[in-house]
Order: C-alpha cells, then sequence, then structure tokens
C-alpha cells in the first residue's frame, strides 16, 4: 500500500521550483536592460551608422570620387557590385579604378533617400541599404543622374566605419 505524503512534502518542492523561476526571469530582465542601455546598443550603433553614411554622401559631394577611397576597404576582400556585375574584385582594384573615374568628373554630387536602412549585426559590423541619386558632370561639362538603391556590409575597424562590400543597383527600364 502506498503512503500518501501530506502538505509539508510538497511546500519545499513548490517553493524551490519558484525561486528558480523567479531567478530565471530576474537574469533576463536585468540582461535586457543592460543590453538596451548600454551607449553601443543597436539603436545607437544604428544611429551612429547613419550619420556615418549621411557623413561620405557629403564628403564625396564636397570633395570629389576620390573620397570613397577613405571609405572603402583597400583589403583584398573588398568588392563592389553595379547592377549584378563584379565592378572591383577587390580593394586594389576598386582605388585604381575610383581614382582613373575620378580624373574624368569635374563634380559629382551624392545624395541618400530618407530611407536608410542599417541592420546592426554585430558591435562591429552592419548591413546597409538606401536609394541614392548621383549627379556626374564630366570635364566636357556632360550631365549625368542617376539613381537606384544602395546595399553595403560596413565594419567598425581602428574606431571608424569602412565598407567591406558595396553594390550599386538601378531600375530595369521598363519592358517594351
Amino acid at each position: 500500500m502506498s503512503r500518501l505524503r501530506g502538505p509539508a512534502t510538497f511546500v519545499p518542492a513548490v517553493l524551490l521550483i519558484a525561486i528558480a523561476l523567479c531567478s530565471c526571469k530576474n537574469r533576463q530582465t536585468s540582461g535586457d536592460s543592460l543590453q538596451t542601455n548600454t551607449p553601443a546598443s543597436p539603436t545607437a550603433e544604428a544611429a551612429a551608422v547613419r550619420g556615418w553614411i549621411q557623413s561620405v554622401a557629403v564628403d564625396v559631394t564636397q570633395t570629389g570620387p576620390e573620397a570613397w577611397l577613405k571609405y572603402f576597404d583597400d583589403s583584398p576582400s573588398f568588392f563592389m557590385a553595379n547592377n549584378g556585375s563584379m565592378a572591383f574584385p577587390n580593394g586594389a582594384a576598386a582605388q585604381d579604378g575610383t581614382k582613373k573615374f575620378a580624373a574624368t568628373i569635374s563634380h559629382i554630387e551624392v545624395k541618400w533617400g530618407d530611407d536608410i536602412r542599417v541592420n546592426v549585426l554585430t558591435p562591429e559590423l552592419a548591413s546597409v541599404g538606401a536609394p541614392w541619386h548621383e549627379v556626374q558632370i564630366d570635364l566636357k561639362g556632360h550631365r549625368v543622374e542617376e539613381a537606384g538603391y544602395f546595399t553595403a556590409t560596413a565594419e567598425k575597424r581602428g574606431g571608424r566605419w569602412i565598407f567591406r562590400d558595396v553594390h550599386w543597383s538601378m531600375p530595369l527600364p521598363p519592358a517594351r
């Protein structure tokens, strides 16, 4: 015959379970509040990346296309694509190509659209996307305007952000 257990036997077990659950909840809450209140929280870092992206456009507009070189990773891992094709397979090609392009331009104006998207992946990595509009005036005074969408991976290295890779795209022409 089994022996019935009284309430005194269950109270310690229930109490232990309650303490364990409260302890887990408190750890989760305190961890969450620490994460959201730190200066490097995803929201603060996203705002910093957005500000950096805006400053890149200002710098390129004020100084010319060679300003991009300060923001491109110059390592072999860098690449740039344009409308689905590889424009620069590495940092050295981007440096060389950008310098050659800059020699053909008398003025460039880069503007990002209002919807700059930033996804903070880690404290050192972020993906960015933004509509863009660019005006180029070549050495003969010919004006070219282009617009599209820009995506990139940005990396914080040595306390500053740089582009690890970039992709420029423009809308396809209407089907005929």
